[in-house]
């Protein structure tokens, strides 16, 4: 039997946790949305960049590059200068920059100032990333936590599955210019959004900064973000290089990546229900789903049903990858979860970047692109190993709040 008495069910025994605050933990995600198209938005664009600039594609590739440079370089450093600072505040400013940056990408007449330009919006999304995961837990009850930054990550998946493809397609139909410039304006409704809805959460005023190497060095700490390198590099390779990974299948790309993208937001859905009760089983379960995804698409002969299935495993595995490592980190780091969370950021990054350079090595290897499933393969079942070495890190059952 049960009554509802404003946000909390009151049940026999107890009382049921309070409503997630999913408006502002929605703005959270929203800012997680924006930074995700603002890097990944020129790579949908390179031919009318390329033209509008006058450069190569290669080098207009260079605008995905400098924003991860940007995003490796400051995480670290700009956390924690902002460590006392009102949590709102540092996010508004994060965002601001993003539009800023984003402006003078749409009006800057030179190649190299657009480059400065997206270093610094890189910046301003290693911001955004070192305050979401700690803002989106101190909105919530502990027990709520893992679900929390599951809502708080659906921005992510949400920008590949749709936000890249309608700036293309807006690529397509009005100047390169116009579409960046609408970022920019997305940002700045954004701003508003977050100072309406989002509450308050002060920054740390007590203790003096424990230093980044004693941090990362806490009780399960390095397992957390070896595990997340591991498995961010795995999916990088596949998501790459996806197109030689497809050639030989029937599956369109496009079809292909849109249904990823679809699956990711299914996952990541999935895990914000199950993460609070189980994370160490939700981890070890998405890791197979992914593994097994990888063996599938080693075998681009099955045909294209099966691998289709395999993408959509692929995306439902990997959907809340972010959210259940980024809990896993912080429920190791407790009051630290911020300083710890900036090396996430740059380890994930660093993923990034390296799923480009592992997969380019194997392809200029001569492997044929199937070798690149294996790589992921073998990568996938390493983190799953480090998950069940380190019960500490991962530990099992509902997690201890």
């Amino acid at each position: 039997m049960t009554a509802t008495t404003g946000t909390t069910t009151l049940r026999a025994g107890g009382t049921a946790p309070p409503r997630l605050p999913r408006a502002a933990l929605l703005a959270l995600a929203a800012a997680g949305f924006l930074a995700i198209v603002t890097e990944t938005i020129p790579a949908g664009l390179l031919p009318q960049l390329a033209a509008g600039l006058s450069v190569s594609q290669s080098a207009a590739g260079q605008l995905v590059s400098l924003y991860a440079v940007g995003s490796v370089v400051a995480a670290v450093p700009l956390v924690a200068a902002t460590r006392r600072t009102n949590r709102k505040k540092v996010l508004l400013v994060a965002v601001l920059g993003l539009l800023v940056f984003n402006a003078v990408t749409a009006v800057a007449p030179w190649y190299p100032l657009i480059l400065a330009a997206r270093f610094l919006a890189g910046t301003a999304a290693a911001l955004v990333w070192g305050v979401l995961a700690g803002y989106a837990r101190r909105l919530v009850a502990p027990s709520q936590q893992g679900r929390a930054l599951a809502v708080s990550g659906i921005g992510q998946p949400i920008a590949l599955a749709v936000g890249v493809p309608l700036g293309t397609l807006a690529g397509s139909l009005v100047d390169w210019r116009w579409v960046i410039a609408a970022i920019s304006l997305a940002a700045a409704l954004l701003s508003i959004w977050i100072a309406a809805v989002v509450p308050d959460v002060p920054g740390r005023l007590s203790g003096t900064p424990e230093p980044l190497r004693r941090v990362v060095v806490l009780p399960g700490i390095r397992a957390v973000l070896l595990a997340a390198l591991l498995w961010v590099l795995a999916h990088n390779i596949l998501y790459t290089y996806i197109a030689p990974l497809l050639a030989g299948t029937r599956l369109r790309l496009d079809t292909g990546l849109a249904v990823f993208g679809v699956a990711s937001i299914v996952g990541i859905v999935a895990t914000g229900a199950i993460i609070d009760r189980a994370l160490r089983a939700t981890l070890l379960g998405a890791l197979a789903l992914v593994g097994a995804a990888s063996l599938a698409l080693a075998n681009p002969g099955l045909g294209v049903l099966p691998v289709a299935v395999a993408v959509t495993v692929w995306g439902i595995g990997f959907g809340g990858a972010p959210a259940v490592l980024q809990t896993a980190l912080a429920d190791r780091a407790g009051e630290h979860t911020d300083a710890a969370q900036s090396v996430f950021v740059t380890v994930f990054n660093l993923a990034v970047a390296g799923g480009g350079l592992v997969g380019g090595s194997v392809l200029a290897a001569g492997a044929t692109a199937p070798a690149l499933a294996w790589t992921a393969l073998a990568l996938t079942i390493l983190a799953v190993l480090v998950v069940v070495a380190r019960k500490r890190a991962f530990p099992p059952g509902p997690r201890d709040t």
